[in-house]
């Protein structure tokens, strides 16, 4: 089922594939339907009855994903849905605040209801706590960035919803980076020469070296790594490591990262601070979807 060309631009422009939102979105409505019908709305919804429904929010945070939940809503009811969203993504919204509105079938919406709401209450909690993360370091020159530590099958629309926060994006997969950590060290038998072999192998990729002291980073800077991940290292010496590489590579600060610790962690001078709790621990933001039957101004 192809979506509707304003619906198709939207996504395009977040940076998001359409045609792999409709299928996710697909398989999360059959997911939820698994193989029959929304049986409690067939019994109780006229065929005929139509409803307006605001999804609003119930706390302050981010929205993100509203395109996204449009395509579960346009799913449902194709054409029959009419959809205003409220607010762009990457809006702060507080309490009472609706941040989309949709008429149609009832039942279409209904049936919608909660994929639309498991996706844009999760992207939003994501965007919401990536802010928190931007904010903290608010003032100095380190950027936020995702990781992989995402949700199967949901990666796209996190490292998304961490855009909408004012993250950045890491690497998007195994194949499109190299990313060097403590057990290819292992099995390699050294930094030095993990970096070597992943270079000679992979010529053309941006290789990253994760280490765990300065002199690992120094060994691996002298192969050549460009992009250093200063891994667990305590702020002390996170600020001899920046000291000792003066500018000579990307740094970046991973690994029991908390939120009370982000300013100081910034204030080492890394150039980055990866944070897997972006998408693997965003408590999501309480959006809900309210019907009015009556007529309302759309």
């Amino acid at each position: 089922m192809t979506l509707p060309a304003g619906l198709t631009m939207r996504l395009e422009e977040a940076g998001l594939d359409p045609y792999y939102i409709s299928d996710f979105v697909r398989a999360a409505l059959d997911e939820d339907l698994d193989g029959g019908g929304d049986v409690t709305t067939l019994a109780t919804v006229d065929t005929d009855a139509e409803a307006t429904g605001d999804f609003i929010a119930r706390g302050e945070g981010i929205v993100a994903g509203l395109a996204v939940a449009e395509v579960a809503l346009w799913h449902c009811g194709a054409e029959s849905i009419r959809i205003s969203q409220r607010v762009e993504d990457g809006s702060r919204v507080w309490r009472g605040n609706i941040v989309m509105t949709a008429r149609g079938p009832t039942r279409a919406l209904l049936t919608a209801e909660r994929t639309a709401l498991n996706i844009v209450c999760h992207l939003s909690g994501v965007a919401t706590l990536t802010r928190k993360w931007v904010d903290a370091v608010a003032g100095s020159s380190a950027t936020i960035r995702d990781t992989r530590k995402t949700t199967p099958l949901m990666r796209r629309l996190e490292r998304y919803a961490v855009r909408c926060g004012g993250g950045a994006n890491h690497r998007m997969s195994l194949s499109d980076s190299a990313l060097v950590k403590d057990n290819h060290v292992l099995a390699a038998g050294g930094v030095g020469l993990a970096y070597k072999r992943v270079r000679t192998a992979s010529p053309d990729l941006l290789v990253q070296v994760e280490v765990g002291s300065v002199e690992e980073a120094l060994e691996a800077l002298e192969a050549g790594a460009a992009v250093l991940l200063l891994d667990n290292m305590p702020p002390s010496e996170m600020r001899r490591a920046v000291r000792r590489i003066g500018g000579r590579a990307q740094i970046e600060a991973s690994g029991a990262l908390n939120l009370e610790r982000a300013w100081t962690i910034a204030q080492t001078g890394v150039d980055g601070i990866a944070v897997g709790a972006l998408a693997q621990s965003a408590p999501a933001l309480d959006i809900a979807l309210d019907l009015r039957q009556s007529e309302g101004v759309y």
